[in-house]
């Protein structure tokens, strides 16, 4: 774990639970891409920067999920980087307790404030910013999360942040975390439809080719939205629709899980509605999901 990997001329990556990108812009300045979960991955980062004698230049934040922005604030303690961040991801960067409250839909009890889901906060600039590298390219992959990016290096390395899962992640866990499927769907199609030398996602092995993988995530998709419905033939509470999801796949509620799994089906749902496959109801002061 935290093994430096060279991809291209001038592309690492550091394997480690989130994968960290890093981007060699001279013989000895680079650019982190996501900067992992914790200070201890900071620090870690920071090893293997010294070991090559790189400095660091800056991180670019692919979007403010915790495990890809909690080294920030140790890193940039230590060396004074700048860090990027793109739209929504900027203030959720800066103010990371938006996070926990997001998900909760309020504010977060002290269970769902911790650094899994709550990084340390960090000073961060926009990628419009004027020091922005120039020579790395933009993706927008939104969907995931609010305005998710991922990075293109000019030797043909693209990193995609949490896009996709593995085959692995998506048969242990099921559900995927979702804020907006739609905007999903289209990242889908769009790197789908993307040619690089090699493609790192966050969560999964590097490799050439990954359109197989890219069917995968979005069959899954599906099928979570074709169980939904079905679910939805007999008017329900979300919290009803919640338990029925965990039971038929088999998944254990925790505070984590409550709010990460029930996140996303609300997007769903909302997905689902907005598309005219459900509809809702109010009745005996209930909010009820249903079949149309």
């Amino acid at each position: 774990m935290f093994e430096l990997v060279q991809i291209g001329e001038r592309s690492y990556y550091i394997n480690c639970p989130a994968k960290i990108g890093i981007y060699k812009s001279t013989d000895t300045d680079v650019y982190l891409i996501d900067s992992g979960n914790d200070k201890d991955a900071g620090r870690k980062v920071r090893k293997i920067l010294n070991e090559n004698g790189w400095n660091l230049n800056a991180i670019i934040n692919t979007h403010s999920n915790a495990d890809h922005i909690g080294g920030n604030r140790y890193l940039q303690q230590q060396t004074g980087c700048k860090i990027f961040a793109s739209g929504i991801e900027t203030a959720f960067t800066k103010y990371p307790i938006l996070e926990p409250s997001f998900l909760y839909g309020g504010y977060p009890c002290k269970e769902l404030r911790h650094k899994f889901l709550l990084a340390a906060e960090s000073d961060v600039v926009d990628i419009t910013d004027k020091d922005f590298p120039k020579d790395l390219e933009v993706i927008a992959l939104p969907g995931h999360f609010f305005d998710m990016i991922g990075i293109r290096t000019p030797d043909d390395t693209v990193f995609l942040a949490d896009c996709i899962s593995s085959r692995e992640t998506l048969d242990k866990y099921q559900i995927s975390f979702i804020y907006d499927v739609a905007a999903y769907l289209n990242t889908l199609d769009k790197v789908e439809a993307l040619q690089a030398n090699i493609f790192v996602p966050a969560h999964t092995d590097a490799a050439k080719d990954i359109k197989e993988l890219v069917g995968l995530n979005r069959s899954k998709v599906f099928e979570i939205a074709e169980r939904l419905i079905s679910l939805c033939e007999v008017p329900l509470t979300f919290e009803a629709i919640l338990k029925k999801v965990f039971d038929e796949y088999e998944l254990l509620m925790n505070f984590e899980q409550y709010v990460l799994v029930g996140s996303t089906i609300r997007s769903y749902l909302s997905w689902l509605k907005d598309t005219g496959r459900i509809c809702t109801c109010f009745e005996n002061n209930q909010f009820l999901w249903k079949h149309v």
